[in-house]
């Protein structure tokens, strides 16, 4: 069984994407959350680049890391210095990593042009940087910058720095794909060639010495840094560098979880146990949450979607056999199948949606609940992320609905007071319990106003409204064609300390589609408690 070994740069090369920035408690929350999936190597930032960075690795020495190694992360010496004298150097030692990973340009063109240096003294620079951390009995790695464009342009140059890294007794040797355009047949070809020029070095000049590992680093570029990554393991790499999330600079990195998933259920590879992998979705989130990012829906693996079933036939067959339209079992990672109610929805797909959110559908209520549904997509609904929505939809159909209220009226106002400030005030007129109750609330905006209104009418009533919160609010306008005549689609997000649920509105009138939704988010939350 192949091991390949994992080494995550999220808080380093991940940082670099834009709107990334995590803090030095985010950096300790996510390293020991790496630690304990059970990633080996955990690249922890660059030591002195920033007060924040000499924080963390301050504050991270004191980590009881259970098994990762944290690197700390450094370029080589500078040209036409001593590695002795060399700050960048001093500042890795003082971060008492036991791993350095230093780079090095492998690009003869970026060599001449950007650091305005010689070929020769790259190679001494680099040669110097890893005989000195060496000696203070650091794990050092290489990693080869641009190698892939420097590998085409003059391999032979390449080859030297291998030599260099080699002699100079580095542990590991990384091939980088810095611009990301690498294609798969490209990237595969290089790897076997770098192998065989190590073999080469194990029967020659190197004989008897205990040669690196190698391993690669992706940039996703050109949308190939998966499955460069993987095609880099069959080529015999025991390393992949790359990110949760695929977070990173541009289009990203190689997506670390992505590789470790497909290794271990496609390939037999051991670089993560059986139960570590299926802690990779929940990673993965908490990773997203940390770095207030919303992780995409279809994200492989790890995807609220990933094993997200529509259409009819799908779901029919899934009953049946869940390997058809499941690559893998998605509990082996930590997630689940998810089945979504649509316009292409069949019988079998309605009864298991129905079912797994609490409602029992004989044929003929499937029947009617069902033309509904296409009914109101036609207009413009959709519940696939408004299972409030769905379960309120179900009960109207079934004459199981007691709505909790009754409308009367609303009105919205918004005053424009100045050139940075409009306020709203909502007035709701409502029948409460047999009672009408009027109710006035401002907001920062008609929908906040009409919910301020709605909860001052509500609360006496029913005080488990204070535990219910509005999280999220979107809209998507369904005919641009149409202007400001459009029908506007509002989903809302709401919850409660337990759990959250959406629900959805529909209307030419944004208000009215605002309201829609708002009035089956506070419906379902109050009958949660009821039920309770």
């Amino acid at each position: 069984m192949k091991h390949t070994i994992l080494y995550d740069t999220t808080l380093r090369d991940g940082a670099q994407g834009i709107g990334m920035s995590f803090s030095v408690e985010d950096k300790l929350r996510i390293v020991a959350r790496l630690d304990a999936l059970g990633i080996p190597y955990i690249e922890g930032g660059y030591p002195g680049a920033s007060p924040k960075e000499t924080e963390f690795f301050r504050r991270a020495a004191d980590l009881p890391l259970q098994q990762a190694k944290l690197a700390a992360f450094g370029t080589v010496r500078k040209a036409g210095q001593t590695a002795e004298n060399d700050a960048g150097l001093a500042a890795l030692l003082a971060a008492q990593t036991s791993v350095v990973c230093l780079v090095a340009k492998a690009w003869d063109w970026q060599v001449k042009e950007a650091l305005q240096t010689t070929l020769e003294e790259n190679c001494a620079m680099l040669a110097d940087s890893v005989t000195y951390l060496k000696s203070h009995g650091r794990e050092v790695i290489v990693d080869l910058e641009h190698c892939f464009d420097g590998y085409r342009a003059h391999p032979a140059y390449v080859h030297t720095l291998i030599d260099a890294a080699c002699t100079s007794g580095a542990d590991t040797i990384v091939l980088c794909d810095t611009n990301g355009g690498t294609l798969p047949h490209d990237a595969t070809e290089i790897v076997e060639s770098v192998q065989h020029y190590l073999t080469h070095l194990a029967d020659t000049h190197c004989a008897g010495q205990q040669l690196p590992q190698l391993g690669v680093h992706f940039h996703n570029d050109a949308g190939c840094a998966v499955a460069n990554s993987l095609l880099a393991v069959n080529a015999g790499v025991t390393q992949v560098q790359g990110t949760v999330n695929g977070y990173g600079e541009r289009a990203g990195n190689a997506d670390l979880l992505v590789v470790a998933a497909s290794l271990v259920t496609k390939r037999g590879d051991s670089c993560l146990t059986p139960q570590q992998l299926a802690q990779i979705t929940e990673v993965s989130t908490f990773v997203a949450d940390v770095a207030n990012k919303s992780l995409a829906e279809q994200h492989p693996y790890t995807g609220r979607s990933a094993f997200c079933h529509k259409a009819g036939l799908h779901v029919s067959v899934l009953q049946k056999l869940p390997q058809a339209y499941d690559h893998i079992d998605p509990s082996a990672v930590g997630n689940a199948d998810q089945i979504v109610v649509s316009d292409l929805a069949g019988r079998a797909l309605l009864g298991m949606k129905a079912a797994a959110l609490g409602r029992e559908l004989d044929d003929a209520a499937l029947t009617a609940v069902l033309a509904r549904i296409k009914q109101l997509e036609q207009q413009g609904y959709s519940f696939e992320a408004a299972d409030a929505s769905l379960v309120l939809l179900i009960d109207r159909e079934l004459d199981q609905y007691r709505p909790s209220f009754e409308l009367e009226a609303f009105r919205v106002e918004a005053d424009k007071r100045s050139a940075a400030v409009t306020d709203s005030e909502a007035t709701v007129k409502l029948r409460v319990d047999g009672q009408r109750v009027v109710a006035i609330g401002e907001g920062n905006g008609p929908v906040n106003a009409l919910d301020t209104a709605l909860r001052k009418a509500l609360q006496q009533l029913y005080p488990s409204l204070c535990d219910i919160k509005l999280l999220d609010y979107k809209v998507r306008v369904l005919d641009e064609s149409s202007g400001t005549d459009a029908v506007t689609r509002v989903l809302i997000t709401s919850g409660n300390s337990e759990q959250t649920w959406g629900t959805v509105g529909v209307s030419a009138n944004i208000i009215e589609a605002s309201w829609e939704a708002l009035v089956d988010s506070i419906e379902y939350g109050l009958s949660l408690t009821e039920t309770s």
